[in-house]
């Protein structure tokens, strides 16, 4: 007889512990929903500082460097550096401009010009010629 009335008791505490349970889930899961709206509300985005990173200068110090009529480094420099010949690097340069999304020159989120297709592909491919880090080639690039 213990033994059943144990198990009344174990099956009564059970169902309050449940009933109680299930309404302060509740409550607590409508705060959080209702809360959660206005929190969304409230919150203004964050406001980001803009660092000039001067990107039109690093486009023309890497074409004065490597492209123009008159280049500061000759060709056998290009070649030790990026791994392949000039005309064939402008190739690629400019069939990655042409066929993917990221490397046409476009407008940033401010209004600005992006970094030019000469800069993405110079960086892209030293990054992969010299297995180094991308940010090894920022600041000569002028990358963001």
């Amino acid at each position: 007889m213990a033994s059943s009335s144990q198990n009344t008791l174990d099956e009564s505490f059970d169902d309050t512990f449940d009933e109680l349970f299930d309404q302060h889930f509740d409550q607590a899961f409508e705060n959080f929903t209702i809360h959660g709206d206005q929190e969304e509300r409230r919150k203004k985005r964050k406001k980001r500082a803009y660092i000039e990173r001067n990107r039109e200068e690093g486009h023309i110090r890497l074409w004065n460097d490597y492209f123009s009529e008159t280049p500061t480094y000759p060709d056998k420099f290009f070649r030790r550096r990026f791994r392949m010949n000039k005309p064939l690097f402008m190739h690629i340069v400019d069939r990655l401009s042409n066929e993917v999304q990221y490397f046409p020159e476009k407008k940033d989120g401010l209004g600005r010009i992006s970094l030019s297709p000469l800069q993405k592909c110079t960086a892209a491919i030293r990054v992969l010629a010299y297995g180094s880090a991308a940010d090894t080639v920022d600041e000569y690039l002028r990358l963001d």
